[in-house]
């Protein structure tokens, strides 16, 4: 792993972290308890686990920034916009959603926040990115684009054909890879003729690091320490970030008893929970259970309105079908 000095993290934005990643889990949960009332029709990718890594990165990053990501993409967007009236509306199929009920949990976006896309493919989001920071380039922007993707998505060519093309035209961009060792039930093991990604990676003309994913302070140090980079010498930065998937693949179960992964300890589930971690952090800032409830309960709040607005909301019209069809 690479070396990074474990900043202090700016107390200024502790609590918009903390909201953040309240709001991701939460959130998830309450689509874990809904879903089996069949009421959301979309298959979902929950990110139990993950959410640091999109609330860290995304707070590190400088203003007019953008990000693309792939269909395991709640955490980002609730990250991004804290929208859980617009995040529930596409879920349960409401024209309230950002795709108007129509794009569901694969495919959320907000370009006015910030989020240009999310895609239901493996990997194709990616070049996508490289189109965006190739653009700024073009335009002379100083703006930063983030490639938000699954360690899977580096087993597929385009990964590396984008890589190649960033380095060369040493574009502002960003390659997060959420690393949670598998594609679907795979382990990279099992898929891959090498040992370290980051290794891989290296040779290429990009600034590379790798860290916890499940902490947030060091997802945000780690990012700010390769912005830094970026800034001082023009190339893109790949940052792998490693996390224990809680749930399953597609769906709102565990799985551990699929029997293609341990079961965690206690102690894992633990380390690895990025809610209990950043928690920690807050305690360790001199935070009190007096400053922290307020923001719990605020957090319950807005999930239960968004829930209530998101069923209180219309469907889509069918003869609205082939509005914002391009193709």
């Amino acid at each position: 792993m690479g070396h990074c000095t474990r900043m202090e993290f700016p107390r200024s934005l502790a609590l918009d972290a903390y909201r953040k990643l309240l709001l991701a889990r939460r959130a998830e949960e309450r689509i874990q308890a809904e879903y089996h009332k069949d009421e959301m029709k979309t298959p979902v990718h929950l990110g139990v686990g993950g959410e640091a890594i999109s609330v860290g990165v995304w707070l590190a990053l400088p203003p007019g920034s953008s990000a693309l990501a792939t269909y395991r993409n709640h955490n980002l967007y609730l990250a991004m916009t804290e929208d859980a009236d617009g995040f529930f509306g596409e879920l349960f199929g409401r024209v309230t959603g950002p795709g108007k009920g129509r794009a569901g949990s694969m495919h959320l976006a907000a370009p006015g926040k910030g989020l240009l896309a999310t895609s239901a493919i493996v990997g194709t989001t990616i070049p996508v990115a490289v189109g965006a920071a190739f653009a700024n380039a073009y335009r002379d922007s100083k703006d930063l684009v983030a490639s938000f993707f699954g360690e899977g998505a580096t087993d597929e060519g385009v990964f590396w054909e984008s890589l190649n093309f960033a380095c060369l035209k040493r574009l502002r961009l960003l390659f997060i890879c959420e690393d949670n060792g598998l594609a679907i039930h795979s382990p990279a093991s099992e898929r891959r003729g090498y040992d370290s990604l980051l290794d891989t990676v290296k040779p290429f003309r990009c600034h590379a690091d790798e860290g916890d994913g499940a902490d947030l302070v060091e997802v945000y140090a780690r990012t700010r320490a390769l912005l830094d980079k970026m800034a001082a010498d023009p190339r893109p930065g790949f940052l792998r970030l490693s996390y224990l998937r809680f749930l399953e693949h597609v769906g709102v179960r565990e799985d551990f008893d699929a029997c293609y992964r341990p079961r965690p300890t206690e102690e894992v589930r633990r380390r690895q929970d990025p809610l209990l971690r950043f928690e920690q952090s807050l305690r360790a800032m001199g935070f009190t259970e007096s400053e922290l409830e307020p923001v719990r309960a605020a957090v319950l709040r807005k999930v239960d309105a968004g829930v209530e607005a998101a069923r209180a909301a219309p469907h889509p019209r069918p003869e609205d079908l082939d509005s914002d069809v391009f193709a």
